[in-house]
């Protein structure tokens, strides 16, 4: 594919910006790549969504170093998520010809309401950690499944649903959920791409590009984090999925026009 010198200029531009979201809040970055691919670039979705899951993959391992530098991962946690995520964005990549994008999207913005409100409901500690038992255990596989089938399905790396529910569910602190969200993402992003590469969903070059700019900046969004207090980074995360949200509800009332 010729791709001209603008083409370069957005897919680093791109990966800057994605790369200090991704520090700052644990996610892949995936949900600021996959719409600029295709609205930028004139990628399609599907397209979008493999490359972007691709370009996750270094991002998420600046990330975890970053984090993993202060202490601020849940090693084991990491473990019991990636263990389901690696099978979810198998099913995820497989259900991206299967499933209507506007339901998945749709069924995507509730649950973020959801989350954004409970996130205004509990205020993270710093020094925080998840009790491990064998409910939380096999809560942490589950949310990894399905965490890895929206990989597959929107090109995200999970964190805008891992980091809320480690805060709220499992009561990890601020930090230690963004910093194994990102882990997590590491076998999550190879395990999709594999899937997306089998079947044609990604462009590797475009995933470089992206994905190198990235790694850039994700120590950066980190350094951020960690100073600011963890009530003020919980709000900013729910100020994000809010914008999130917005962004998702626009895109699924274009489709739903475009289907009549």
């Amino acid at each position: 594919m010729k791709r001209s010198p603008r083409t370069y200029i957005w897919l680093i531009v791109t990966g800057l910006v994605a790369g200090l979201l991704s520090g700052l809040f644990g996610v892949g970055g995936g949900i600021l790549i996959v719409p600029a691919l295709v609205f930028l670039l004139k990628f399609d979705q599907r397209l979008a969504a493999g490359t972007s899951l691709g370009a996750i993959v270094p991002t998420s391992i600046v990330g975890v170093i970053s984090y993993a530098a202060s202490g601020s991962v849940e090693w084991m946690a990491a473990l019991y998520l990636a263990l389901g995520a690696i099978v979810g964005a198998q099913i995820g990549s497989w259900l991206l010809h299967k499933i209507p994008k506007l339901v998945l999207q749709w069924a995507f913005i509730a649950f973020l309401v959801v989350v954004i409100v409970q996130l205004f409901l509990v205020v993270p500690a710093r020094d925080a950690e998840i009790d491990y038992t064998v409910w939380s255990s096999i809560g942490l596989v589950v949310l990894g499944l399905v965490t890895g089938i929206l990989s597959g399905l929107l090109g995200i790396g999970g964190g805008v649903v891992v980091v809320p529910l480690l805060i709220v569910l499992f009561g990890a602190s601020d930090l230690a959920a963004k910093g194994t969200s990102l882990l997590m993402m590491i076998p999550t992003g190879i395990s999709g791409s594999i899937g997306n590469l089998r079947r044609g969903n990604i462009d590797l070059v475009a995933a470089g590009v992206v994905g190198l700019a990235t790694c850039t900046t994700t120590a950066l969004g980190a350094l951020i984090a960690a100073v600011i207090p963890p009530s003020l980074g919980t709000i900013l995360f729910a100020v994000f999925l809010i914008a999130v949200g917005i962004q998702l509800t626009v895109r699924a009332i274009r489709s739903s026009r475009a289907a009549r």
